[in-house]
């Protein structure tokens, strides 16, 4: 699945290609990354159940009309920007050569152990009810099931890290367990599990870096800045100088983020075809965008889908699209209202119809 180097991959997205004004909305793309909030109201303590109060159970989902895809593959879903910005980066020579020079597999265990040490392991016999969203999500998706870690934080995220030679594995934040109902944390789960299926893992340690700032291994530290200054030397650029290193380490930069965004889209389709209901995945980016426990039940999904075609209207001048296309370049997500009306319009595409058309209802299946 996931490649050589060790892979962050989190939730929400980013600005992706850039598209003139003529090109119909709904193939331009918004801006963030992973399933991640900006910001989260520091909630201690926090309940690391998942609540049942707030949702229907397992059983009662299923009766609902729950299905599995039992033959889905990764294209079967792929949203075309995607598609395009991975033909893209596999253009770029050398691309996987120079992560394994920045990184190597010191920082691979870093990062592993770090995970590892500072979060609780989900099991059957460790926060039951999380371990059944991401048994159920996987299954759904016919994806091998990734370990699943629960890290104290008070930032709202969930993420994805897959390390060359170990089973990769899903962390969620413990405030983003306490921002959202239990079908919306399947979602944000399945988001996860659509990166490991679509294989994102190659490009996502250097995108990851870039979205997440910088980590530190014994002896160095990586950072933005410093990820790029690296490629500069690598591609022998000169003191004092752009030259070409800084133009090829300016343009592999903004490729990556850009097809980082594209596939922050993809993955919301992942989350559709395990939530089965556009308006529960809808809700999670409501949330992230500015959301949190004590108004959620004052949050309208309609509400936010009508500024999402708000802010479609105010940037579709030439002005608006430049604003628009400055305010997300160097963003690693879709923005939230972006994000929410490419699902909107999925959900209700020949496409998505066909895929539910091949299904098999969940509880035909031994599931439940």
């Amino acid at each position: 699945m996931i490649t050589s180097t060790i892979t962050v991959i989190a939730p929400s997205m980013a600005a992706a290609i850039s598209l003139p004004p003529s090109i119909p909305s709904h193939h331009a793309t918004p801006s963030n990354h992973h399933f991640r909030a900006n910001s989260g109201p520091n909630r201690f303590p926090l309940r690391l159940e998942v609540r049942s109060d707030r949702v229907k159970t397992r059983a009662a989902a299923a009766a609902g009309g729950s299905v599995v895809f039992r033959d889905l593959e990764a294209d079967d879903f792929r949203h075309p920007l995607d598609r395009q910005n991975t033909l893209i980066l596999r253009a770029i020579p050398g691309l996987n050569e120079v992560g394994k020079a920045l990184l190597g597999s010191m920082a691979e265990q870093v990062m592993l152990l770090e995970n590892i040490g500072t979060s609780v392991l989900v099991s059957k016999d460790q926060l039951a009810d999380l371990n059944e969203l991401m048994e159920e999500a996987a299954q759904i998706l016919n994806v091998e099931r990734p370990d699943l870690y629960v890290r104290q934080s008070p930032v709202p995220n969930a993420y994805t890290l897959a390390i060359s030679g170990n089973r990769p594995f899903v962390v969620v934040h413990t405030s983003l367990i306490e921002l959202l109902t239990r079908r919306e944390l399947q979602a944000v789960i399945a988001h996860e599990l659509g990166h490991l299926k679509c294989d994102h893992g190659v490009w996502l340690t250097f995108a990851n870096i870039l979205a997440l700032g910088a980590y530190t291994i014994p002896g160095k530290t990586f950072s933005r800045p410093s990820i790029f200054v690296k490629i500069r030397e690598l591609f022998l650029t000169p003191k004092g100088g752009m030259g070409l290193g800084g133009l090829i380490a300016q343009t592999i930069e903004e490729q990556l983020l850009r097809w980082l965004r594209a596939a922050e889209l993809t993955c919301d389709r992942a989350a559709l075809l395990v939530a089965q209901d556009p308006k529960v995945v809808i809700s999670v980016l409501m949330k992230l965008a500015g959301g949190c426990p004590s108004m959620a039940d004052q949050l309208s999904v309609d509400a936010f889908l009508e500024q999402a075609r708000s802010y479609d209207k105010a940037s579709s001048s030439p002005i608006g699209w430049y604003i628009r296309n400055a305010q997300t370049r160097q963003l690693s997500h879709p923005l939230p209202v972006l994000r929410a009306r490419e699902i909107d319009e999925w959900s209700r595409s020949e496409e998505y119809k066909s895929l539910l058309k091949r299904a098999s209802q969940i509880n035909a299946v031994g599931m439940v």
